[in-house]
């Protein structure tokens, strides 16, 4: 039975994480694309698209290491990306491994913003991530109103996709989620 189980139990947590990772692959809206296109690539329409493409599976991906339920839930969604990555119709198989790069450093980019303390809210720091390497510059003022929520709403969607997927923490109202595990089980 243990055996059994275990492979349902990993056939499972592919399934849910494939399921996440190809709502991530969903295609930004034109207008965003447009947007920034207009301020930040210099028109170019294509590389606008890629950048927002690039930073709704990377938020996906952060979203999912930072609030699944459980660690392997990231590992699964990771795989499944990668997974997608190597059968993108939009992405000539010799050049897989170079968008695999590309999304990695867009990926490192968008985590060290996460971390970084003070200059504004996670989506204002995600949102200036995604301005300068769509740009190539770095910026000085604070990013426009129009980019920060489209970046929120990568996160809720993600947040949304997460929840539906893999489920939602619940916790007794009086008990903090710090103490949960060191409470024996009733």
């Amino acid at each position: 039975m243990g055996l059994w189980h275990d492979w349902r139990e990993r056939r499972r947590l592919r399934g849910r994480a494939g399921a996440y990772a190809r709502a991530a692959w969903a295609e930004p809206a034109d207008a965003d694309v447009r947007w920034l296109a207009e301020h930040a690539t210099g028109g170019d329409e294509d590389h606008a698209r890629w950048e927002l493409r690039y930073c709704r599976r990377a938020l996906a991906l952060l979203v999912a290491e930072r609030d699944a339920l459980d660690d392997r839930s990231a590992a699964a969604v990771s795989h499944a990306l990668m997974e997608l990555f190597e059968r993108d119709p939009g992405v000539a198989p010799e050049r897989v491994r170079v968008a695999q790069r590309q999304f990695n450093t867009r990926l490192a980019r968008y985590r060290d913003a996460l971390r970084e303390r003070g200059g504004g809210s996670h989506a204002e720091r995600l949102a200036a991530a995604l301005l300068a390497v769509a740009s190539g510059r770095l910026l000085t003022a604070p990013p426009d109103a129009r980019v920060v929520a489209v970046v929120e709403g990568y996160l809720d969607e993600a947040q949304g996709w997460l929840r539906e997927g893999f489920g939602v923490a619940e916790l007794p109202e009086h008990v903090r989620p710090s103490e949960a595990l060191a409470r024996p089980r009733q």
